[in-house]
């Protein structure tokens, strides 16, 4: 059954708004992993000109039946591999997705695809650092059990990996080496988020 965009929850969709408000207003996005679109969605409606690409072909022909009038462009291929220009984006997100790939690799990939001035916004999944994160997974639990009890929650389309390879002490680290002044900060609903701008070009 057909849930509409506004009716759905899940700890991904949670923190949307969140990576919304981190994008520079109207410009071009990339959007990483985008499975069936909704986030994409979101932004296109916001006044962003979004592409979206995705390996998992069934999440593209989901995304396409939702956006028909074409006004989203959606690419099913590797985001490591297909030939963006760089410097191409203002903006990119990427929601649950870096834990697919070699995230050395993703982050030079979005950083060389970012314009000067352009905004990261992605919010992760890591693995926690165990006996320390115990305080925070307990609460996190807690938190996850409450939303669950008080909505519904939408279950995505797209492919799962788990467990993420890394450790979120392990993607600070990667954030810091690879994209520096980077913003890394550890959410509840076991998420990471990860915000960046990439310096302007001095004249």
């Amino acid at each position: 059954m057909h849930v509409p965009d506004a009716e759905r929850w899940n700890h991904n969709i949670h923190y949307h708004r969140l990576l919304a408000d981190a994008l520079p207003a109207g410009g071009a996005v990339l959007d990483i992993g985008c499975g069936e679109g909704m986030l994409a969605r979101r932004l296109h409606a916001e006044g962003h000109r979004v592409t979206g690409i995705d390996l998992d072909a069934h999440g593209i022909d989901l995304a396409r039946a939702q956006s028909p009038d074409g006004e989203i462009t959606y690419l099913q291929a590797d985001f490591l591999t297909h030939p963006f220009t760089p410097d191409s984006f203002d903006g990119i997100v990427s929601v649950a997705t870096l834990h697919h790939m070699d995230a050395p690799t993703a982050l030079t990939r979005i950083r060389d695809l970012l314009r000067p001035g352009g905004t990261l916004a992605i919010l992760g999944m890591a693995r926690p650092d165990l006996p320390r994160d115990l305080p925070l997974e307990a609460a996190t639990l807690l938190a996850s059990t409450w939303h669950r009890i008080i909505r519904t929650q939408w279950t995505h389309p797209s492919p799962v990996a788990w467990p993420p390879p890394e450790t979120y002490s392990q993607m600070r680290t990667l954030a810091e080496s690879h994209l520096p002044g980077a913003h890394y900060r550890r959410l509840l609903l076991w998420r990471y988020a990860l915000t960046w701008t990439k310096p302007s070009c001095r004249p």
